[in-house]
């Protein structure tokens, strides 16, 4: 059992775009798909589709990984910032400018999963989930 299912969907993509995978499979979960959404609309993976393989009785996450064009990596940098042991919650003034604006931080809202630019635009602080650049 994992204490930390985020972690270990960070650290799989991490591993994966280290040694230049085309995609990564990830246990899924409604948090996780709404991530993995959010990493295809900021540009740093290419696609995700949700599958049931035969003989599993559990979903999977198919993640697509992104590439430049000379096999570079789009994401240089994924590391979890609010931990189980340790929650990280900022107000909406507060919110981190990640790589100067380059980056991204991922922010759990009341109003869903928003990259740090969104949140900070509609006023609303959460939980810094993870910054990735």
């Amino acid at each position: 059992m994992l204490s930390d299912p985020i972690a270990d969907m960070l650290t799989r993509v991490r591993n994966a775009t280290r040694t230049f995978k085309e995609t990564v499979d990830i246990p899924a979960s409604k948090f996780k798909e709404e991530l993995a959404k959010l990493l295809v609309k900021e540009g740093y993976v290419a696609s995700y589709e949700r599958l049931v393989p035969e003989g599993q009785k559990f979903d999977v996450l198919r993640v697509t990984l992104k590439y430049g064009q000379k096999r570079e990596q789009v994401i240089k940098h994924i590391e979890r910032i609010s931990r189980p042991g340790r929650r990280a919650y900022v107000s909406a003034d507060n919110l981190p400018r990640i790589q100067r604006g380059l980056g991204v931080a991922v922010v759990s809202t009341s109003r869903g999963l928003l990259p740090d630019r969104e949140a900070r635009k509609q006023g609303v602080g959460g939980e810094v989930v993870c910054v990735l650049w």
